[in-house]
């Protein structure tokens, strides 16, 4: 049992929400089970993590949930998303990505709504929580929306505006949209679901001037900087002849990679690229199903774990994966590597799942507060069913979490101390409303 329980006196400590009887994995550091386990949670917080007579004995609660048959574990974390492309989900498909981009997925962008995004947003909370998707983190435009959708979704979220060199539908001259960040990060400060990030939107759509500037907003909010960067060699070569170095390098001529740069992608990599990322302390996140769909390429990701680079996982965005299960994330990243390196030791469940989990937290800026179940960090939780016919018998949780469960499996979803998913049914919106209006815009859209 974790240090947490202490309790002496006759009567039970009051919390807010017990979780019992399931088996509890912490991915605290030193990787605690308990079974079966049960969880306090007060205020938005872990009171307390144990085996689970001693947790109902210690505590009680106002609701209860008996999660038998259950694996408790912390929510998961899509570290890379544009959730409101939910709305372009299948539009344009089997293209290549500079094809894909700047024929299709630019011009739809540029006749976005900020109801679009907000509509669209809400749609990915709806997919995400359902899959076990606790917190995301976004890039995209109207992302005022995004903010907005996500604190009525009542999901954790970093999100930041896309920032290009030509003009935004949204705030129109790069200039607005720095100014327009900035006001975003003053407006949610302090929020306890709601961060805000400096977010160009790669090398290629960004000149250095406008890169600096980024890189100085960043550093004087205090917030992260994110970026898609060296997605696949097309653009790799584009840096190349622009600037006469690649991505990661020009980059760290420009001064901007530091422990609070997360780079997306990064997959067309060299020894000296994956070095840099490693001295200079980078964040990446790896997106394996969209770089798989868009022929991208297979990030390195062993080798920057091996040289102790902390990779997160995410989806990317609806149009080019096409949907945000985190579930089929992890079974994909745990494959693609093996098969990309002939090597079936390669990229272990439990490594995928720290992934998903405590190596996004840390990414995001999130270390500490969530990504495992221990006391003082916020209650983001997840109940997955294993009571299943693909999910029987059960000899090691993290194998079957990673290579036999699906998003369709999570019975519960807890984000922040609140249940914002009971068996199965979404408790803060009504998501029929919200998948009728999505079909609306894509009407508008197809004709």
């Amino acid at each position: 049992m974790t240090e947490i329980i202490h309790q002496t006196a006759s009567k039970p400590i009051e919390v807010d929400l017990l979780i019992l009887n399931g088996l509890v994995l912490t991915l605290d550091s030193k990787d605690q089970r308990f079974d079966p386990g049960g969880v306090a949670i007060r205020n938005g917080e872990i009171v307390a993590v144990g085996p689970a007579d001693a947790i109902r004995s210690a505590f009680h609660a106002s609701r209860t949930l008996d999660v038998t048959g259950c694996v408790v574990l912390p929510g998961l974390i899509n570290s890379h998303t544009h959730a409101a492309m939910t709305i372009f989900r299948g539009l344009a498909d089997d293209l290549p990505l500079m094809e894909w981009l700047h024929q299709h997925i630019f011009p739809a962008e540029r006749k976005l709504t900020e109801e679009w995004v907000y509509w669209g947003t809400m749609l990915a909370c709806a997919e995400m929580i359902l899959s076990g998707t606790t917190t995301f983190c976004d890039m995209y435009l109207f992302e005022h929306k995004v903010a907005e959708a996500a604190k009525a979704a009542g999901v954790r979220a970093l999100v930041g505006e896309v920032l290009y060199d030509f003009p935004s539908p949204n705030y129109g001259p790069i200039e607005s949209g720095l100014d327009y960040t900035a006001s975003l990060a003053r407006q949610w400060q302090g929020d306890p679901l709601v961060r805000i990030a400096v977010e160009p939107h790669a090398p290629y759509t960004c000149s250095p001037p406008v890169l600096k500037r980024c890189h100085e907003l960043a550093e004087r909010c205090d917030i992260p900087l994110i970026m898609h960067v060296s997605e696949n060699d097309a653009e790799v070569e584009e840096i190349l002849k622009r600037y006469g170095r690649r991505p990661v390098a020009h980059l760290a001529d420009l001064g901007m990679l530091s422990p609070r740069f997360i780079a997306d992608h990064c997959v067309a990599l060299d020894d000296h690229d994956l070095d840099l990322l490693a001295e200079r302390g980078v964040q990446v996140v790896h997106n394996p199903e969209s770089n798989m769909k868009l022929a991208s390429g297979i990030a390195p990701v062993p080798q920057l774990l091996e040289r102790g680079v902390n990779v997160a996982l995410g989806t990317d965005g609806c149009a080019s994966n096409n949907d945000l299960d985190l579930f089929g994330e992890m079974d994909a990243c745990a494959k693609l590597h093996k098969v990309a390196t002939l090597d079936p030791t390669v990229l272990p469940a439990g490594t995928v799942l720290r992934m998903a989990t405590r190596n996004g937290a840390k990414a995001l800026g999130f270390e500490g507060k969530i990504g495992e179940l221990s006391p003082g960090k916020w209650a983001d939780i997840i109940v997955v069913d294993f009571e299943q016919p693909h999910l029987t018998p059960l000899y090691e949780p993290t194998s079957h979490l990673v290579y036999a469960a699906r998003g369709a499996d999570v019975r519960h979803s807890i984000i922040h101390g609140r249940l914002v998913m009971a068996d199965r049914q979404l408790l803060t919106m009504d998501v029929n409303e919200v998948m009728e209006r999505v079909r609306a815009f894509a009407r508008t859209i197809r004709s």
